[in-house]
């Protein structure tokens, strides 16, 4: 698995576009983004409830996980060399319906 295969994925969902956020290529849904790079080799970042963060690190460490970074918000670093890569494309599919559900980000104010 690879970036392109997870764009490619979070692409086919209603409603998403591929925008930068933070500089980099990231699917968005509703102004939010459902996954990103990852500021570390190897993995890219899935935007999901902060609850199920911790149950993804809880039940499957070698594939979810984060660094000090990420703590206290609501994003999980996901391994591309998962084992169980059906699961990583159902959580995509969690992150774009909790984030289609969630109001629009307010602009920020330009200085």
């Amino acid at each position: 698995m690879t970036y392109d295969d997870i764009i490619a994925f979070a692409l086919t969902l209603p409603d998403t576009v591929l925008e930068n956020h933070y500089g980099t290529p990231s699917v968005k849904t509703n102004g939010r983004p459902l996954v990103g790079v990852g500021r570390e080799p190897g993995s890219f970042v899935l935007m999901i409830d902060l609850d199920t963060v911790e149950m993804l690190k809880e039940t499957d460490p070698d594939t979810y996980w984060q660094t000090p970074h990420y703590v206290g918000w609501p994003g999980v670093l996901v391994r591309f060399g998962t084992a169980d890569p059906e699961r990583v494309f159902a959580m995509i599919e969690q992150s774009h319906a909790w984030n289609s559900a969630r109001p629009k980000p307010r602009p920020r104010k330009k200085a």
